[in-house]
């Protein structure tokens, strides 16, 4: 890589670094109110504020260095215009193409980078939110639990009462619990609640005490005495719910022909294709006139993301309602969009001028 070339990367890498800072700061001050919020509330606990936090920035990350790559190289090749550098780099024969070359060098780190963070660590890191999220939603309907009240922790099948509650222990205790129609009385002196971190799940041990089981109305009911017994308890929320396509691996929406989840793996994979594309289109957008400001195409920039991303989400939907046909998928829009890429850089190069006569006509206009 010769010096130029080497300017030119180092001029468009500070400028993404800087726009991606910005943009990644802004966003995530923005989610730590919210987190903050729900701790305050106690939707959430108070030690997994930072852990949500970090989780959560991946994501940011992903999302943010397409659009900071593209405002970057705007930025930077914007400002050489008007240092009248870039008619410098004309002159010795360095036209908006030759500038793809140092350019291409970043671009093509950040989609490795974006593509390992879209289709590895991202869905991970939903998946951990999701499970922070239900466990602390867990031990908020577990934690209501005081004494001398009756409590449901899954909304009626089963209710619990404790004369007295001291922390995680609990005295004179009745639980019932009905599954269909069999019927579950449990009484004991004592008990408390346990909490296994691997697995995430709530269980309440109970000592001496004794439990009545049978169909209301029928006379062989069974009663066991017991020294200790573990009863699990998991709320409907828990045994109900299905797994977001968000939080599934990549792995599992590679086998699955479901439209929903094809339509997520499209939505991943197009992240770093729109680094190539925002790319091909940051070029010859940076391209100002003498008397323009260094912002100038900034805005024009800025609409056409919001018409890249608004394509993508439409075309989502459309392949989540099998309304276009899985091939076709999201793919067009990046299609389209290269292709607009492409004649813009051609028209700033000079590819589509076919004489030297149309070429000095052109450069007197």
């Amino acid at each position: 890589m010769n010096l130029i070339s080497r300017y030119i990367l180092r001029e468009t890498f500070v400028a993404w670094l800087m726009v991606t800072m910005v943009l990644f700061v802004i966003l995530m001050s923005n989610q730590f109110a919210e987190i903050l919020d729900d701790a305050a509330a106690g939707r959430l606990p108070r030690d997994a504020v930072f852990a949500i936090l970090g989780l959560s920035s991946l994501h940011y990350i992903t999302v943010l260095t397409p659009i900071g790559l593209f405002l970057g190289v705007m930025l930077a090749l914007a400002r050489l215009n008007r240092d009248s550098e870039m008619a410098a780099l004309a002159a010795c024969g360095i036209g908006p193409a030759r500038l793809l070359g140092p350019i291409s060098v970043l671009t093509l780190a950040l989609s490795v980078s974006v593509a390992w963070l879209a289709l590895v660590q991202t869905p991970g890191a939903s998946r951990s939110i999701e499970e922070i999220k239900l466990r602390a939603q867990e031990e908020l309907e577990l934690g209501v639990l005081e004494s001398g009240k009756f409590t449901s922790p899954d909304s009626g099948d089963t209710i619990i009462y404790a004369k007295e509650v001291t922390g995680e222990e609990i005295h004179d205790v009745f639980i019932e619990h009905q599954a269909d129609e069999r019927v579950v009385v449990i009484l004991a002196e004592r008990g408390e609640r346990v909490h296994d971190p691997e697995t995430g799940n709530l269980t309440f041990v109970l000592y001496d005490g004794r439990r009545y089981e049978g169909v209301p109305g029928e006379k062989n009911f069974r009663v066991v005495d017991f020294s200790e017994h573990g009863m699990p308890v998991r709320t409907k929320k828990d045994e109900g719910r299905e797994e977001l396509v968000e939080t599934k691996s990549s792995a599992l929406l590679f086998a699955s022909s479901l439209p929903e989840d094809q339509a997520e793996l499209q939505w991943r994979i197009s992240s770093p294709i729109m680094v190539f594309v925002l790319m091909l289109l940051a070029v010859p957008l940076s391209r100002s006139r003498p008397r323009e400001g260094r912002y100038g195409r900034l805005g024009v920039g800025i609409l056409i993301y919001i018409t890249y991303v608004n394509l993508l989400s439409i075309a989502r939907v459309w392949v989540e309602r099998e309304e276009v046909p899985q091939w076709i998928g999201l793919w067009w829009v990046h299609l389209a969009l290269g292709l607009v890429g492409l004649s813009l850089l051609g028209r700033e190069s000079g590819w589509f001028i076919s004489s030297p006569r149309v070429r000095r006509a052109e450069f007197t206009r």
